[in-house]
């Protein structure tokens, strides 16, 4: 017996039809029972799918470069926040605090990193106890160096970079199909068992974005829309003084997204490292993820005061950031260097993470400033 699916089937047929927005945030986020709501929930080997920290810790060492570029275009700020959004297992953080912490340790002659370890101030969004006891775990050599927090509400006013590696793509979306005018599926019950309906979209807010990003009005064009991501980067913004976003996901531009070729949409389901299509099985047992519209991150950051400093490939991004010079730093001389080369090679090319997986780092503050990471390739005119 499916609990979860028993608590949805009872919600519609008490209330009727729900979107599939709706029945996507139950999968994902009902309390308790959710995919990454329950406390048996886990990401990596033993889970149901990776990211780019479980790759190599090459990732966070670029990431940790990064933020110390960033506090060094703010004109090193006193405090400086890193705030983490969905940290998953810890492991980002781990590695952004290892590599911070050796090169402070190698760094004789050089006082940025020492400077802005002092500045640093981690914190971790977590809303999910059996994530922060996961995180605590993984971070048992950093935890005096890392702070927990379940609301952005108790940042106050802060000054620093928010970043986010895999966390919209799990936001629950619409999903709308086209023709002589927009439908968008619902989740109802048919036989005891889960089913889509179409009817009318759910909200002028759908018809909109439907307008704005211009898909296709094509008959039985399916897609999906995220809508709350404006939400959330007014949020992100009204604690953020003065900063960064930087947001690493894998999506498209609305071009891209919104192609009249990619007719099916982008929805799937990770269950025990294999993908399928049908969000129906497995409810709260799976991942149910959407590619993310980059095109509406900037967008939607302009609207709340966000300035786009630059959009590109992972791979480009990492390559472009110095990867090769970490690599000399971390491997020059160890035996073990082909077997490393072996794993950052699934970060940085297209086979891999290189091309799928996409950087956006938005700026709040005068000015737009140039960071090194889109020094090859910036595709923001692509947006």
């Amino acid at each position: 017996m499916n609990m979860l699916k028993n608590i949805i089937c009872d919600r519609i047929i008490k209330e009727g039809p729900i979107t599939f927005e709706t029945f996507m945030d139950m999968a994902l986020y009902y309390p308790e029972l959710g995919y990454y709501s329950k406390p048996e929930a886990a990401i990596g080997k033993g889970g149901d799918f990776y990211t780019s920290p479980h790759l190599h810790p090459i990732f966070g060492a670029i990431l940790c470069r990064q933020l110390i570029e960033m506090w060094e275009l703010m004109d090193r700020p006193a405090v400086f926040h890193a705030v983490e959004m969905g940290a998953g297992s810890g492991y980002l953080c781990r590695d952004i605090m290892d590599y911070l912490i050796n090169t402070v340790n190698k760094a004789d002659n050089q006082d940025a990193a020492k400077n802005f370890k002092k500045c640093l101030h981690y914190v971790i969004f977590e809303p999910y106890d059996h994530f922060k006891q996961m995180q605590r775990h993984t971070l048992l050599e950093h935890n005096l160096n890392v702070a927990w927090i379940t609301s952005l509400d108790e940042l106050g006013r802060i000054e620093g970079c928010v970043l986010s590696n895999e966390l919209i793509d799990a936001f629950p979306v619409h999903v709308i199909e086209m023709g002589k005018e927009p439908k968008e599926m619902y989740v109802t019950i048919h036989k005891q068992e889960l089913v889509e309906d179409k009817a009318g979209v759910s909200s002028d807010e759908i018809q909109k974005y439907i307008d704005r990003f211009e898909i296709p009005m094509l008959d039985g064009y399916r897609t999906e829309i995220n809508v709350r991501i404006k939400s959330w980067l007014q949020k992100i913004s009204s604690v953020l003084s003065h900063g960064f976003i930087l947001t690493i996901d894998y999506g498209y531009t609305a071009r891209e997204f919104y192609s009249a070729d990619r007719s099916k949409g982008s929805l799937l389901c990770y269950h025990r490292h294999e993908v399928n299509e049908n969000p129906f099985h497995n409810i709260g047992s799976q991942d149910i993820t959407s590619h993310v519209n980059f095109s509406s991150l900037k967008i939607w950051g302009e609207e709340a005061g966000l300035r786009t400093c630059g959009y590109s490939s992972q791979g480009i991004y990492l390559t472009a950031s110095g990867i090769d010079e970490i690599i000399v730093e971390l491997y020059k001389g160890s035996p073990d260097y082909m077997r490393e080369i072996s794993r950052i090679k699934g970060l940085i090319l297209p086979q891999g993470m290189g091309e799928s997986h996409r950087v956006l780092i938005q700026y709040k503050g005068e000015g737009t400033p140039t960071l090194r990471g889109f020094s090859i390739r910036n595709e923001t005119g692509n947006l």
